[in-house]
């Protein structure tokens, strides 16, 4: 994707996380340019900096349309400046958990719970008990009529938050007549930030879980509960339902195999499959020294040694690729047994193993969805047509479910 926003490819990156949710009343262009032109030439503080007090403007005029009862001016205003105060966290990101994240976080809730009230559908908030934790999660229900439909939950990626996953697809399941649950687990959102409780690879035990939490209720049909997973989502998704069988059907966006796959970025192809025997420790130490330098690559410096350690909860490069062999799903796949949807768009290395679990899973059972960059669909989770991307997932899904 070329830069639409800043020649520095971290801004770049983090400018279009926003910029994607213009569809979804999670952001203005305007509002996303000036921004990052205000960061100039600064770094991480600058950036954080500017982000925030774009959000905190909105907020000012969200509050104020709303004393005036001005309620979709309001809720728009706290919509984008819940975006804002996400934005300006990621480059925060890292293992020893900058204060500065989880203040924004309380503050990404409270704007967006602000924002939520004035929606034109409900959205009710959930606390939904993991051991001794909770998961913050909303199921959100196209009307008030506690008339049981079907239900799509909807497990995060990596970095995103449950305040981002409501743009990503929370209109488009209401405006299909479905409900749909979006949540966090360990290693996203408040259970990180907050909590500091990381990411782990049995993911079966966190959405039977929310199942526990969601099948009970009225609203829900639950014979025709549907598991979506996107970005890392699609690994954890797929992986939860080789374990959990009272979904209706299932989709991964983009389907991905064992993540091991993904260590070839970091050693020779040879090593990766016996890995960690015969990598030593102090061979990955030179690569992280070599990554820390200003000559690395930004974005895979923020992705691996920020990121990655913030989220697994580790501090070397070697503790992470090995926590990273512990993500697998080969082993299983074949005891996936309704039907699923995965997707693999053009241009979106995440997607390679999407073929992997279609043939795993079979033809029979699963269909594999291809987006191109002539349609405007390529890159990571088909970002910049969100449009086409529900449009033929729900019709697919319409037509699964019978809806």
């Amino acid at each position: 994707m070329r830069h639409l926003i800043s020649d520095d490819e971290l801004w770049e990156e983090f400018a279009q996380r926003a910029l994607i949710r213009v569809a979804a009343e999670g952001a203005d262009f305007g509002e996303v340019l000036t921004t990052v032109e205000a960061v100039g030439s600064g770094g991480s503080h600058e950036w954080h900096e500017e982000w925030t007090a774009t959000a905190e403007r909105l907020a000012l005029v969200a509050g104020s349309c709303a004393a005036r009862g001005r309620r979709v001016s309001a809720r728009q205003a706290w919509l984008r400046a819940c975006t804002y105060l996400q934005v300006g966290c990621f480059p925060l990101f890292g293992p020893n958990g900058d204060p500065r994240v989880s203040a924004s976080f309380a503050r990404q809730t409270e704007t967006f719970e602000s924002a939520a009230a004035l929606l034109p559908f409900p959205v009710l908030s959930l606390e939904i008990p993991l051991g001794d934790a909770r998961m913050q999660a909303y199921l959100c229900l196209p009307d008030d009529s506690g008339r049981p439909r079907p239900t799509v939950v909807y497990t995060n990626g990596y970095d995103a938050t449950v305040h981002e996953m409501y743009f990503a697809h929370v209109p488009a399941a209401i405006a299909r007549g479905y409900n749909i649950l979006i949540f966090d687990g360990p290693g996203q959102g408040r259970m990180l930030v907050r909590d500091g409780i990381t990411m782990r690879p049995d993911w079966e035990v966190v959405v039977s879980a929310v199942l526990n939490a969601l099948l009970p209720r009225p609203e829900v049909d639950d014979e025709r509960v549907v598991l979506g997973g996107w970005s890392f989502g699609g690994f954890l998704a797929p992986r939860a339902a080789c374990f959990e069988h009272r979904i209706a059907a299932l989709i991964a966006d983009p389907g991905q195999w064992d993540q091991r796959s993904n260590l070839a970025m970091a050693m020779p192809a040879e090593k990766v499959a016996q890995f960690p025997d015969g990598v030593a420790r102090s061979d990955l130490a030179d690569l992280e020294a070599q990554l820390r330098t200003p000559s690395a690559p930004a974005g895979m410096r923020w992705r691996l040694l920020q990121r990655g350690f913030y989220v697994n909860g580790v501090n070397s490069l070697y503790d992470y690729l090995v926590d990273m062999t512990r993500y697998e799903i080969s082993p299983y796949a074949v005891e996936i047994s309704c039907p699923t949807l995965l997707t693999a768009a053009e241009g979106d290395p995440i997607a390679r193993g999407a073929p992997a679990l279609h043939a795993a899973i079979g033809p029979g059972r699963a269909t594999l969805l291809r987006f191109t960059a002539a349609e405007g669909a390529g890159g990571h989770c088909e970002a910049f047509a969100r449009s086409l991307y529900h449009q033929r997932v729900y019709d697919w899904l319409d037509e699964t479910l019978s809806v």
